[in-house]
């Protein structure tokens, strides 16, 4: 479980909440980094003044921005703590909404929001008062001297904050061709195809990553010297001009089965067995390497004697 981030207090009235707030989600994707192709050594990044050249050392690096007129306006440490940001570790409850009146595009980054110390009885109360009135709390919360408002749910035993951008970072949509006119009987047969396709109890967790998932068997596969092989491409569809025939088709293929993927996960689905042989595997690989690295080590020459890179 990731530390928490951020530490405070939700004021609910008269009443103080002290909480904490870890990330609530994290990514699954590998993390790919760049490798010279030729030793497989590292490529590292400097931050160089494009004035002079020359490399920056950390103490010498500023914060600023550039003005419509082109003027470098430079800020140090000072200038930033004078600015009115709370810094009260504070979050202020500002009012209570119900749920479906926020657009889920203003959503941007979700914490769980723990109960600290001697905050139990009070943090249920919050809680359950949210799921009593069927509302969401709206506050005001500072994370990383950035202002945010955000919206403060309850989620099972937990609450969950999810900090929402201001209303004038949402961009109007510039999308063009968006006059068409739909016929009725077209209508109708979308809204047969929608219905043939309803997924009554939606589990996200009965959906995985098929791509971090062949990205994973193909870095394990090249790692053992393997070759994995290539997998069968699905043949394009065949262009369907008229609309009212593909969503009959698109409706008789659901109705087969034919059209209807199953979700990734349920279908590489393994037994317990052949998981725990890939897991005793995967850690067997890994001592294996880290004693021959040892051994690499062993076989390299003095420090003093190798050239210098």
């Amino acid at each position: 479980m990731p530390g928490a981030i951020w530490d405070g207090v939700i004021a609910f009235g008269l009443v103080s909440i002290p909480i904490r707030l870890r990330a609530a989600t994290g990514s699954h994707d590998l993390s790919l980094h760049q490798y010279h192709a030729a030793d497989g050594g590292r490529i590292r990044y400097q931050k160089v003044c494009e004035l002079d050249g020359k490399v920056v050392d950390p103490e010498d690096i500023a914060k600023g921005t550039e003005t419509d007129e082109g003027d470098i306006v430079i800020l140090d440490e000072d200038d930033l703590a004078d600015l009115p940001i709370s810094t009260s570790k504070t979050i202020e409850v500002i009012g209570f909404v119900p749920a479906e009146q926020i657009d889920p595009i203003y959503y941007e980054r979700s914490y769980y929001a723990e109960p600290g110390k001697a905050a139990a009885r009070p943090y249920a109360l919050l809680r359950e008062a949210l799921v009593e009135a069927d509302r969401v709390a709206i506050v005001r919360v500072t994370l990383r001297r950035r202002e945010s408002l955000a919206a403060l749910l309850p989620r099972d035993e937990v609450l969950v904050l999810h900090t929402m951008v201001w209303a004038d970072e949402i961009r109007e949509p510039e999308a063009s061709g968006l006059g068409g006119e739909t016929r009725q009987a077209e209508l109708k047969m979308a809204a047969t195809l929608i219905e043939s396709m309803a997924i009554d109890d939606f589990d996200p967790g009965e959906y995985s990553d098929e791509y971090q998932e062949a990205m994973q068997d193909l870095i394990e596969a090249k790692a053992e010297g393997r070759t994995l092989k290539a997998k069968v491409k699905a043949e394009p569809k065949a262009k369907v001009i008229d609309l009212m025939e593909a969503l009959a088709k698109s409706v008789d293929q659901t109705k087969s089965g034919s059209g209807r993927r199953r979700p990734a996960k349920q279908s590489a689905k393994q037994p317990a067995k052949k998981a725990a042989e890939k897991s005793v595997k995967k850690a067997a690989k890994k001592t294996a390497k880290k004693s021959t690295a040892r051994k690499k080590t062993a076989k390299k020459a003095p420090a003093s004697k190798r050239k210098s890179a």
